[in-house]
């Protein structure tokens, strides 16, 4: 099984940044995809960005440019770096990993980390 922490949420002003952290412990095994989905009150969960373990990335069109995902497969954390961030933005921010290996199937979810942009 695979568990999840995330981690650098918090209050911030239009235009501030925030870098999001998740670790990842348990049974990674083979290939698989780390993201962060963010759901805003009312709204569905949405993808904000992807990166496979072969660091290939995927991004939402709102967020190309303003955001960036990272990870550390030594360490197996991911990260999301978030640079002029909007009111918009406000949302909780989820971390995921989910296997992408035919024989091996996972999808696992961290608690959420709450991100306000707000003045």
């Amino acid at each position: 099984q695979v568990q999840l922490v995330e981690s650098g949420g918090g209050l911030v002003q239009p235009g501030g940044s925030l870098r999001l952290s998740c670790k990842a412990s348990g049974s990674i095994f083979s290939a698989n995809v780390m993201g962060w989905y963010r759901q805003a009150p009312g709204k569905e969960r949405e993808l904000v960005a992807q990166i496979t373990s072969g660091g290939r990335t995927n991004y939402a069109d709102s967020e190309k440019g303003r955001f960036t995902i990272s990870r550390d497969n030594v360490k197996n954390m991911v990260f999301l770096q978030m640079n002029s961030l909007k009111p918009e933005d406000t949302a909780v921010y989820y971390c995921n990993c989910r296997s992408i290996d035919i024989l091996i199937q996972y999808d696992a979810w961290g608690q959420g980390t709450q991100v306000t942009v707000s003045s």
